[in-house]
């Protein structure tokens, strides 16, 4: 569980691993990185939360129920949680990072550039060469490879070297309790569940903090509370992180081994990573038919279904893969690519098409593969 660089894309990009769907910009952490969190051209999900009740309800009743109910969850003494909450400060600048106005969707032509370049790709190089080892004891072990566990590290935090300055309490807290509202009517719902969301965020890091041992008020973060190399939120940080150096913690902070043997395990439980299969393929569009933009990247569509609508991938593919089609704004026109469920694992890190097809490209680079202009 970002994004990391441009503000609107790091909000939610804790991203890595926030459900992408809570944020509107988790983008990660953005300035140094350019970490999309949910940007505006990413599919939404399919509905599958229950109603929400929209009555306002009062600070101080939440931040009470909110005790009250932690503790009762997770076994934590209301006193202890009282005791951390009092350290928490209203960060006035999360309110306005979320706040910020969503940018224009950028073609693919402009949006790849931020997350390739050959600065970041000779980065990725290095440091996977200086890693190698254990990169590839996760490859080995997960089946996902190393190369695309360094691309997402490169895309999230440039290779940890930007994995956010704020207090992960403050943020979490902020926005738990304080979610900036627009005032339009027609988004209200959204606002409101996306501030339960943080919310449990919240509940989650104290469960964390009591699970590995956390100083939570120490630790620091994106401005949505996205933790560590791959921007893990505190619920996938619990549900995904490993521990890969068997020292009996998952640190997501220190041990590199963890780190790697996380975003890997994320792929596989999260996003269903299946071993030596492909990711994507270009494919070509026949003369007169119109793209197929089906609601999400599920790989659901046969190559024969695919066919008849006018797709062919211009390499060989394993027979019997199912597809979802990709259509991407190109310098010199549109792209087409056919997405397997390798290209579907991705977006569960982050949920856009564009997002997952540039850490698979990055990674195609930072292994010395030849990768298309963008």
């Amino acid at each position: 569980m970002m994004k990391p660089a441009l503000a609107s894309l790091l909000a939610l990009g804790l991203l890595g691993c926030i459900p992408k769907e809570a944020f509107v910009s988790p983008p990660s952490s953005a300035t140094a990185v350019a970490r999309p969190a949910t940007p505006a051209e990413a599919a939404p999900e399919k509905p599958v939360a229950p109603p929400v009740d929209l009555t306002p309800v009062p600070f101080e009743i939440a931040r009470a129920n909110f005790v009250r109910d932690t503790s009762a969850r997770f076994g934590i003494p209301a006193a202890e949680i009282e005791a951390t909450l009092a350290q928490a400060t209203v960060l006035d600048s999360v309110v306005t990072a979320m706040s910020r106005p969503a940018e224009r969707v950028k073609p693919w032509h402009e949006y790849r550039p931020m997350f390739i370049s050959q600065a970041r790709i000779d980065g990725g190089r290095a440091f996977l060469a200086k890693h190698r080892e254990a990169l590839d004891k996760v490859q080995a072990r997960t089946g996902v490879p190393a190369e695309l566990v360094v691309a997402i590290i490169g895309v999230e935090t440039s290779y940890g070297g930007n994995t956010g300055r704020y207090s992960v309490l403050d943020a979490l807290y902020t926005l738990a309790f304080n979610y900036p509202r627009s005032g339009d009517p027609a988004k209200l719902e959204r606002e409101v569940r996306r501030e339960l969301f943080f919310r449990d965020e919240l509940a989650q890091l104290f469960a964390l903090g009591r699970e590995e041992k956390l100083d939570i008020a120490a630790l620091k973060g994106s401005y949505a509370g996205a933790m560590g190399m791959g921007q893990f939120m505190p619920s996938s940080y619990r549900q995904f992180a490993v521990d890969g150096d068997g020292d009996g913690r998952r640190d997501l902070f220190g041990s590199l081994d963890d780190v790697f043997a996380s975003i890997a395990n994320y792929f596989v439980k999260k996003g269903g990573w299946v071993a030596n299969a492909p990711v994507a393929a270009p494919a070509t569009l026949a003369a007169g038919r119109e793209p197929f933009n089906p609601e999400d990247w599920t790989p659901t569509h046969t190559l024969e279904e695919l066919a008849a609508r006018g797709y062919a991938p211009v390499q060989p593919v394993p027979a019997g893969i199912t597809a979802a089609p990709v259509s991407l704004e190109g310098s010199a026109g549109p792209q087409y690519w056919l997405g397997f469920q390798n290209y579907y694992a991705i977006t569960r890190y982050n949920i856009s098409k564009m997002y997952a097809m540039a850490v698979y490209q990055l990674s195609q680079a930072i292994a010395g593969r030849e990768i298309p202009p963008a």
